[in-house]
């Protein structure tokens, strides 16, 4: 039996959703028994979409093959997107095999957040999801395709292909990851060197050495930020092939898992008898299985953003509260750096995905009957993909923990409650990850420094002027005021005081990194600043209170908000690094509570 308070909050998502939800399902219908339009076309419009296809031109001028269309966010400068180069002549060749044709249907962009973080580009960051779901949309407006299968792995590429994908809903489609890097220096080493250089320490030498230590070769980075986040939802949300996600690139079984993938989703299409569209995969008890598995993972805080993104396609409005009330009875069953020691292959190696799903399901804490990609019921996402004698095959898990230093049971979990928590309070309502952060750093009371930019925050930290318990307060750094960064690069300075053992706390309009660690940050805050929210009040001196026990995010110093909220000169967000491009989104913006979606609300 499903717990209540999950079908209480899926009822309620259900209920809430109903004026969108239903017009959003009616359009797919009529797009899905439209068809695809290539046979419609003219003969000259059908020679175009064929001429580049090669040996495959007759089977798609005749009309004989089912045609699968592929959306790729290849390039090599990810190194988590670098093994997609191979995809589609994989992919084309396992499809022609059983008798289709495959295309690359278009490239959307991807950009990585380790390489901006701190820097003007990080500016883009969360405006690329919106960037990528509409070059999604222009890929599939071709409108050739019988279902698609999707390459994307890291921050902002799987939420902006999902976004992308539901506006072509009544298409079936299946995400096919790259798997992550094999492990390298471990990432606690990483941590240490990169306070022991904030510190001044250590030189450039050293930290350059540990670094190309960590992320060292083709795969998604190790630690348990926000791409291995996306990684685990498109499972737990039936997207991936069960046990698929952290399988490592360029492997036999890597490449087995890809090309069943591809025949899996054209064999989904409305040309057989298992028609299965993505959007009766991702209902309302799909995101909230999503949401359990955010919990109970200690997953990403981007994904607060980007699952109310991905819903809202899909005419499924989701808030806050719900992620709060699912966390209040999930609890969190793995522990993969920043919340613990392992990383994604030693999770993977202990039971992984696999178990957590199958104990998440024992307790009754999701929905066991969701439609996937592998068909009815989530219970074959317990299962593991194995090659014998060259045969890709699924066998049952092990059934229990195979290292309970990393994952558990979810009747003897690490913690009795999921990994994130929201906060509110007259200074608005935030976010925080606290799976990383030990109980006695939960409740911090403190007065504030306030910047306006996070450099400030780095120089006065070298300047030795942080010597007392202190809330950093980073404010304008939303959505609309310039696109709100990840302020990652604060975490090394940041865990410095902490470790001194002062009381120490952020927080911020803007966003973390997806690998939040162990200094309590209370991200997200809305109103944002420029839309006139507490946070534009404070002054350096008064007292807050970040209280992620009670969920508390409280100004204690009276008359804050009787004051004239302050004005920040954000003239130097507007341009260089391809800022000057994306004043329209700044402008059409909506909060990071209802998505921070350009797409509306």
């Amino acid at each position: 039996m499903v717990h209540s308070v999950i079908t209480d909050v899926t009822q309620r998502i259900i209920d809430r959703s109903a004026d969108l939800r239903g017009p959003h399902l009616e359009r797919m219908e009529h797009a899905r028994s439209k068809g695809p339009a290539r046979a419609h076309l003219s003969c000259s419009g059908q020679a175009h979409a064929y001429a580049g296809a090669g040996e495959d031109q007759q089977a798609m001028a005749t009309g004989t093959a089912g045609n699968l269309g592929i959306v790729t966010a290849y390039n090599d400068m990810l190194s988590a997107h670098q093994p997609f180069e191979r995809y589609p002549a994989l992919i084309r060749d396992a499809i022609r095999a059983a008798g289709g044709t495959a295309q690359v249907a278009g490239g959307v962009p991807a950009m990585c957040d380790g390489v901006t973080q701190g820097e003007a580009g990080m500016e883009l960051s969360l405006f690329s999801r919106d960037v990528i779901a509409l070059a999604t949309g222009v890929a599939l407006s071709h409108n050739t395709y019988d279902a698609a299968v999707f390459l994307g792995v890291c921050d902002k590429i799987v939420p902006g292909l999902i976004i992308g994908a539901q506006a072509f809903g009544h298409l079936p489609a299946v995400f096919l990851p790259a798997g992550p890097m094999t492990s390298g220096l471990p990432n606690d080493e990483k941590a240490k060197v990169r306070q022991q250089f904030a510190a001044g320490e250590v030189g450039r030498d050293a930290l350059m050495k540990a670094e190309m230590a960590a992320y060292h070769g083709p795969g998604t980075c190790t630690f348990y930020g926000t791409a291995n986040t996306n990684q685990m939802l498109m499972e737990f949300m039936g997207l991936h092939l069960p046990g698929s996600s952290f399988v490592n690139p360029n492997t036999p079984l890597r490449d087995a898992l890809t090309e069943e993938g591809a025949r899996r989703a054209l064999s989904l299409s409305a040309l057989g008898n298992h028609y299965t569209p993505v959007c009766q995969i991702l209902d309302e008890r799909a995101f909230v299985n999503g949401i359990v598995g955010l919990m109970a993972t200690g997953g990403s805080t981007n994904l607060l953003i980007h699952l109310i993104a991905m819903a809202r396609a899909g005419g499924i409005v989701l808030d806050w509260a719900d992620f709060s009330d699912i966390s209040a009875v999930v609890p969190l069953v793995a522990r993969v750096y920043p919340n613990g020691l392992a990383d994604v292959n030693h999770f993977h190696a202990a039971g992984g995905l696999g178990y957590c799903i199958g104990t998440l399901l024992e307790d009754g804490l999701l929905h066991p009957d969701t439609l996937t990609v592998a068909g009815q019921g989530l219970h074959r996402y317990t299962q593991e993909p194995k090659l014998k004698d060259g045969d890709l095959i699924w066998e049952d898990g092990a059934g229990h923990s195979l290292n309970e230093k990393i994952v558990r049971s979810a009747k003897d979990p690490f913690q009795p409650t999921g990994g994130l928590s929201r906060l509110t309070g007259n200074l608005g309502t935030g976010v925080m990850k606290v799976s990383a952060v030990a109980p006695e750093h939960q409740v911090v009371e403190a007065s504030v420094r306030v910047f306006h930019d996070q450099d400030d925050v780095k120089a006065a930290f070298k300047a030795g002027e942080f010597t007392d318990d202190v809330i950093v307060v980073v404010r304008f750094q939303g959505p609309k005021a310039n696109g709100m960064p990840e302020l990652h690069s604060l975490t090394p300075i940041l865990s410095i005081l902490q470790g001194r053992g002062q009381k120490v706390a952020l927080v911020t309009d803007g966003r973390m990194s997806g690998a939040s660690g162990k200094v309590p940050a209370a991200i997200h805050v809305c109103p944002e600043a420029l839309d006139g929210g507490a946070i534009a009040y404070l002054q350096d001196g008064d007292i807050l209170r970040v209280d992620a026990v009670k969920g508390e995010l409280e100004i204690l110093t009276p008359g804050v908000l009787d004051r004239a909220p302050a004005v920040a000169d954000l003239s130097g967000n507007q341009h260089g690094v391809g800022r000057d491009l994306f004043s329209t989104f700044r402008q059409t913006v909506g909060s990071a509570d209802t998505g921070a979606s350009i797409f509306g609300v």
